[in-house]
């Protein structure tokens, strides 16, 4: 399948449905003498799999990844690094029923146009089971970034509903920590409101409904002159990575869509010299001038919809045309923005990872 494979010089390439025996990942570009386990993926993986609470499906899955290769005596060769995620609880029976349905909000009907047929068990290629892999590939790229240059990337919970805990300040912002965020199921590093979103999505999972919400993605520590001219900007390519996930509908970094009420004087970045770099007091330009990294934290916002698969009717057509409705089955989250802080945050590694390393081929002397 074309489209299965993202990057440039650290890249991955992935493989798997979501009711299929597991999925799978090789990486290549990691740089040789990386100290690499199994242990240091399981983490996110942790982060990301089902059955971690009662907020999210509760499909039971382990998602115990194996490291086939690319990995000699606890460190990284070099070569391309496989990846193997197992699945161990499928239950492809609460598809049978909707096979000759299509879901609405789903890719059941684009993938019959695009292919003439398709894996209806919980969306095969199209489903966020696929992303598991993503993330093992992701806390490489992190771990990479952490070690080689101090780089930090943290996603959080910024809104569910209408419920929103987004400071705009840059040091509220930067002080966020991975403790705070994981101090409650639904990765929101304020206890106050993720009490809250917490009680928001209990209600909505008990009138058989979903809901949407946002995740603020925030990368310290990423030097300037990351990225490229044109085509390769960094913005471009975060927003890419990010779209490349299910559910994204929208992305924004630095003062994002608010920019379309602003004047330039409100909406630029004073710059000052402080300790031998440029810095700015201010970061409505999200850490990136140019599509180039300016040094100052990268800053995204994504927009993430209501879970499509809900126990209620909607109306819908059957593969022949024919007017029916349709009601999901199955395990599902209420809210995907739990699961998809772990998501984020490797895509945003990827990227950077990849630039990173392109960077050091034209680095200046």
């Amino acid at each position: 399948m074309a489209g299965s494979t993202f990057g440039t010089s650290f890249r991955i390439s992935t493989a798997g449905e979501s009711h299929g025996p597991g999925n799978v990942v090789i990486i290549d570009g990691v740089p040789p003498g990386l100290e690499l386990c199994a242990d240091d993926l399981q983490g996110d993986l942790d982060r990301r799999r089902p059955g971690q609470s009662s907020l999210v499906t509760q499909r039971n899955e382990g998602d115990r990844p194996e490291i086939l290769s690319g990995v000699f005596e606890g460190q990284t060769t070099g070569t391309s690094i496989a990846i193997l995620i197992r699945s161990e609880d499928q239950r492809s029976r609460d598809y049978s029923e909707i096979k000759d349905k299509y879901r609405p909000g789903h890719a059941d009907h684009t993938f019959d146009a695009k292919y003439g047929r398709r894996d209806y068990r919980g969306g095969g290629r199209s489903s966020a089971r696929e992303t598991n892999v993503r993330v093992a590939a992701g806390a490489v790229a992190k771990k990479l970034l952490r070690e080689r240059c101090g780089v930090e990337v943290l996603g959080w919970v910024c809104q569910v509903g209408n419920l929103l805990f987004d400071p705009p300040e840059l040091e509220a912002r930067s002080a966020v920590t991975l403790e705070q965020v994981e101090a409650t199921p639904v990765r929101c590093p304020d206890p106050a409101t993720a009490r809250d979103m917490i009680t928001l999505i209990e209600q909505v999972r008990s009138e058989r409904d979903s809901i949407g919400g946002a995740c603020r993605l925030f990368a310290k520590g990423v030097p300037a002159g990351w990225g490229e001219p044109v085509f390769d900007k960094l913005k471009a390519d975060l927003a890419k990575a990010l779209f490349s996930l299910p559910a994204v509908l929208g992305v924004e970094y630095g003062s994002g869509f608010a920019a379309a009420s602003l004047r330039g004087s409100e909406n630029n970045d004073a710059l000052s010299f402080e300790n031998g770099k440029v810095v700015t007091t201010t970061n409505r330009h999200g850490g990136m001038l140019g599509g180039i990294s300016s040094g100052m934290p990268i800053d995204l916002r994504c927009v993430i919809k209501p879970t499509s698969s809900i126990p209620q009717d909607q109306d819908t057509v059957t593969t022949a045309g024919e007017p029916t409705t349709i009601a999901t089955k199955g395990r599902h989250d209420p809210c995907l923005l739990p699961r998809f802080v772990p998501m984020g945050e490797a895509m945003v590694a990827l990227v950077l990872a990849d630039h990173y390393l392109r960077q050091q081929a034209v680095k200046p002397s």
